[in-house]
């Protein structure tokens, strides 16, 4: 596992985010998720944010990201949202047919962190600190 690391900390922090389309239509498609993505690509250098995963299905998209401890996630998937919804609108009129002038994407988003070990696994090791020096 290699961590990540900037002028005062050693991290390795990744998330699994989850947008879905505004009344779940079914409008992505391969050249929709492709372009999402680049979107996405060229978005992350500002917040220290890392594309690891892309995913869609015709509702929705599953995005495998790192961060930084200091990148802004909100912000990050707010500024995303709004630059991917006005740039496929513009790019893809037929988007309007099914969604007319609403939003491209639902106001909620579902974010996840994950991990390598079970959260089990971190509790026991965090009950069991200090017993050897006991």
């Amino acid at each position: 596992m290699e961590f990540d690391s900037n002028n005062h900390s050693v991290f390795l922090m990744y998330y699994h985010l989850i947008l879905v389309i505004k009344y779940r239509r079914n409008v992505i498609d391969d050249a929709i998720s492709e372009r999402l993505c680049e979107i996405f690509e060229y978005i992350q250098p500002n917040y220290h944010i890392t594309l690891q995963e892309w995913n869609h299905d015709r509702d929705h998209v599953h995005i495998l990201f790192k961060a930084h401890p200091n990148s802004e996630l909100s912000k990050f998937i707010n500024a995303y949202k709004s630059a991917s919804s006005r740039l496929i609108k513009k790019e893809f009129p037929h988007i309007r047919t099914s969604l007319g002038n609403e939003y491209f994407w639902l106001r909620s988003f579902c974010l996840l962190t994950t991990g390598g070990a079970p959260l089990e696994t971190i509790k026991r090791y965090i009950e069991n600190q200090g017993e050897r020096n006991r």
